[in-house]
């Protein structure tokens, strides 16, 4: 059955059906075949879309320009050095004015308000390329990460462990419950994720299938997992909290010790990049034969086009 997404906005992967989650991740198998074949399509040939940026990126950035670049489109880079987003004039008049010129816009910042004004006043799809509450497009490239490693989802484990109410942490929770993928926050009691978001898994996973615990047991809480995953300890806006988040969750380091816990020989290890070597990850882990984190960052752009070419 076709499915007609065009013109829908992706601000959180809960705006999106598990069926839609489903089509994205399909198209992106096909996309990446397409490029790994040498196939030279322009489906984007004549289209344009705004890339604003408060945070910086290396993945977001490469991925939403080259995705949008080999398929014949123009992508504008907008920093807020280059315009007035949220100062001097008010977002929803930046929002209708990028709407007049772009056929889609992509935003990476800080408050999801202001991903979710520019969808509302804009009229053209808006895609939340990060903010401090969701990561949406990074868990798309983490479950066909998964999905090519061990050939389904449904029904394998994945595993955080850190930071467990950061934007990774909580989509993931969203975007596995949604794919049949039993999900499992270890994280301190203090750091754990936001209980409105573990109801939300914890009912989408009553339909598909899907475990969702939270816990600070390393030992326990990975038991059995298909994939371990974490994030930085110290986010984006947060640098005068690092003492105090290294000596938190120094225990919370995923390393070889950690792996072995797994019982799993053919877990996997993944991260949303960057990394900071020796800290959340040691160096023989993310170097190591478990790390898909190479796969994982060249599938943002993967799942970026398949995204955009569903819904433009």
């Amino acid at each position: 059955m076709a499915m007609n997404m065009k013109g829908r906005s992706l601000l959180t992967l809960k705006d999106w059906t598990p069926q839609e989650v489903r089509h994205v991740l399909d198209l992106s198998r096909q996309v990446k075949k397409e490029r790994k074949s040498g196939k030279l399509l322009q489906r984007f040939q004549g289209r344009t879309i705004a890339l604003l940026f408060e945070k910086r990126s290396t993945r977001t950035r490469c991925a939403f320009e080259t995705a949008f670049g080999e398929e014949g489109g123009h992508p504008v880079f907008l920093s807020t050095a280059d315009i007035h987003l949220g100062t001097k004039e008010a977002i929803e008049d930046t929002a209708r004015v990028l709407g007049r010129m772009f056929d889609a816009i992509q935003f990476r910042g800080f408050s999801q308000a202001t991903v979710e004004t520019l969808a509302k006043w804009s009229g053209v799809p808006v895609y939340n390329g990060l903010t401090d509450d969701w990561h949406p497009t990074q868990v798309l490239a983490d479950l066909m990460t998964m999905e090519e490693v061990f050939g389904s989802l449904k029904g394998r484990k994945l595993v955080f462990v850190g930071d467990g109410r950061n934007n990774v942490a909580h989509t993931l929770l969203v975007g596995c419950a949604q794919m049949g993928v039993h999900v499992s926050i270890v994280a301190p009691t203090s750091l754990a994720p936001a209980d409105a978001h573990v109801q939300w898994a914890r009912q989408m996973g009553a339909d598909t299938g899907a475990q969702v615990t939270v816990g600070s047991d390393v030992a326990a809480g990975v038991k059995g997992a298909d994939a371990v995953y974490t994030d930085v300890w110290v986010s984006m806006g947060e640098e005068e909290k690092s003492a105090e988040r290294i000596s938190l969750l120094t225990p919370f380091q995923v390393n070889e010790s950690l792996m072995e816990k797994t019982g799993n020989k053919d877990a996997i290890f993944l991260h949303c990049l960057p990394a900071v070597k020796g800290k959340e990850v040691t160096v023989d882990v993310i170097e190591g034969p478990r790390s898909r984190v190479w796969d994982e960052a060249e599938n943002r752009k993967h799942t970026i086009k398949a995204m955009m070419l569903a819904t433009l």
